[in-house]
């Protein structure tokens, strides 16, 4: 029997009173999924979710009668959120899919979990633990947590279609949890089914690729999912540009402690092309935050190792730090990747992480004369007060912004007199 053991989260007291809630009166509950899965393979857990025989306004009949605040999240699916003391627990009932299309199930309601757990994705994700910590496993999912395979459950393809989402879904979890080549008979009917995920919405597209993009290690699964044709098939602009900066980024990320960021490491294998990454950005629907990182990486000028200090900062002053930031990584990532075997990209390396600490550490100075000064001078409010401004802030740029309001008052009367 395996037992998850003494952990702080499974004795929890609002996690066992959820157990209690669910385990009254004939009916039972069970921590399934995530957490169980995590617990096994010593990985932190966050959600814990539960799945129950009580059919769902049965739980949130019982919560009122307890006295706790339940949520109907998925009621037609099944699932009510319980909230205790500010945690949300969602609870969902057994059941299987009657009828699907590949993107929404209708589902009956049941008392069977071995139904319920051949129902699930992946062997990996359907084990179940009662309320001391045993572990239940109906579909042979522990062998696979030990080996670290990442499996579906039955028949890959009759899995794929009841949600096509799965498809990326399983590199997503791949790259989380498996070692080695990908389960080869999953492989292959991801490959087969990659032509159905534009039937899938955008936001549930872009969802998957980017919790898939910030796992601490998502090249392999990019590469395999380059290889069976669905990294082309979600993500048509990496197709000629390749993905193999992603190694040489991960590597850096990983010595020198940069936190994961999913859209640095979408910007590594598209092209810096303006066009391109805004038709990504309609096509996916990302937000407007994203879209815009990842316009000013596109916008950003290109930087050598050579650039001078002073340089940078006029180039981080006029263009804002973001979309540098990210071509300073990716170039000395890209550099770090080469010097194993070539000096001169060790000494590009050296200045490349050099520039960027600079540009980390930069300040964006304040421009001391503004439009009240111009006009004071005898300029009339209109785009003339903007020219003049423009021309006194593009030669306070040029001189490393060394000059105070006092030399720039001094100079402003002669720009206003060469504009008349």
């Amino acid at each position: 029997m395996t037992t998850l053991g003494d952990r702080d989260w499974l004795k929890d007291a609002a996690v066992q009173r959820v157990f209690e809630l669910l385990n009254a009166d004939g009916g039972e509950g069970r921590v399934v999924g995530g957490a169980v899965r995590n617990a096994l393979m010593a990985i932190p857990i966050s959600d814990i979710d539960f799945a129950t025989t009580n059919p769902p306004e049965e739980v949130m009949a019982r919560a009122k009668h307890a006295g706790i605040k339940a949520v109907p999240t998925g009621f037609d699916h099944g699932t009510v959120t319980l909230v205790i003391d500010g945690r949300g627990f969602e609870v969902t009932t057994l059941r299987k899919d009657v009828e699907t299309d590949g993107r929404r199930a209708k589902v009956s309601f049941g008392r069977d979990w071995q139904e319920d757990a051949e129902r699930r994705d992946f062997t990996i994700n359907a084990l179940y633990a009662t309320a001391d910590g045993t572990v239940i496993d109906l579909i042979d999912g522990l062998k696979d947590i030990e080996s670290r395979t990442l499996r579906f459950i039955g028949d890959a393809a009759s899995r794929i279609a009841e949600d096509y989402l799965r498809v990326l879904r399983f590199f997503r979890f791949f790259a989380y949890y498996g070692v080695g080549r990908p389960d080869a008979d999953g492989l292959r009917a991801c490959a087969r089914a990659k032509d159905r995920l534009d039937t899938l919405s955008a936001e549930r597209v872009w969802s998957e690729l980017r919790k898939l993009l910030a796992a601490p290690d998502p090249s392999r699964a990019l590469l395999w999912m380059r290889t069976s044709g669905v990294l082309t098939a979600v993500l048509p602009e990496s197709e000629k540009w390749g993905i193999d900066a992603i190694h040489g980024l991960i590597a850096a990320e990983q010595s020198l402690g940069w936190s994961p960021d999913a859209l640095v490491r979408l910007a590594a294998i598209i092209p810096p092309q303006a066009e391109r990454i805004d038709s990504l950005s309609q096509r996916l629907r990302l937000s407007k935050a994203e879209s815009e990182q990842l316009l000013k990486f596109a916008s950003a000028p290109a930087i050598s190792a050579d650039t001078a200090g002073a340089a940078l900062d006029r180039m981080l002053y006029r263009h804002g730090p973001t979309g540098i930031l990210t071509r300073l990584k990716l170039s000395l990532a890209s550099a770090r990747a080469q010097a194993v075997e070539n000096d001169e990209q060790m000494v590009k390396a050296a200045r490349f992480d050099a520039l960027l600490k600079r540009a980390q550490a930069f300040t964006r100075p304040v421009f001391p004369i503004g439009g009240a000064d111009v006009i004071a001078l005898g300029v009339k409010p209109g785009p003339k007060v903007g020219e003049v401004l423009g021309r006194l802030e593009d030669s306070w740029i040029e001189r490393n912004f060394t000059e105070d309001r006092a030399a720039l008052t001094a100079r402003l009367q002669d720009v206003v007199s060469k504009l008349d």
